[in-house]
């Protein structure tokens, strides 16, 4: 089980940086770690529909007569209504919606670990080293890593049998 210091430490070692010992740190390491963990992990998540961070909420109409969109939800991917801002307007007095949920590092699989830890070395390597090369090298390893992690999760075991559809029954 990884946290955020585990990652962000894995991020500072791929860049020949010493790992931290804690986000509170008074270090520019600590500090960058600090500020830019969240705003990366929720930008991943919510690039695609990671089946680890899907989850399905069950929504009632508000005194407004909307359905607010919860604030871990970062994505919503379905919904029978019309999405404004963090609302959702629809006709009907409740609603269901599939959405990204912010996921805790510690739930993370081995390959969206892998992927977290390369983003965050790639968006370190200016601020802590300057090197343009360094970067350039990081950026390709990440869309290569990103790619990886999409096949493996899109991939992933779903149940998707179609049953009593007469023109599949009628091929056997």
């Amino acid at each position: 089980m990884l946290t955020k210091i585990d990652l962000c430490s894995m991020a500072l070692l791929k860049l020949g940086e010493q790992p931290i010992q804690s986000l509170m740190d008074d270090t520019a390491t600590a500090q960058l770690a600090r500020t830019l963990f969240d705003p990366i992990t929720d930008s991943l998540l919510a690039m695609h529909p990671w089946r680890f961070a899907c989850k399905k909420y069950d929504l009632v109409k508000n005194d407004n007569g909307d359905f607010l969109i919860p604030a871990e939800c970062i994505r919503v991917i379905r919904c029978n209504g019309e999405i404004i801002g963090n609302r959702i307007i629809a006709s009907s007095d409740a609603i269901s919606i599939l959405g990204i949920s912010r996921v805790a590092p510690e739930s993370y699989p081995s390959y969206f670990a892998s992927l977290v830890a390369t983003k965050l070395a790639m968006e370190f390597c200016i601020p802590l080293s300057g090197e343009q090369s360094v970067f350039r090298m990081l950026a390709a390893l990440y869309e290569s890593e990103l790619q990886s992690a999409k096949f493996i999760d899109s991939t992933t075991s779903v149940n998707d049998k179609i049953q009593n559809f007469s023109l599949i029954n009628v091929r056997f």
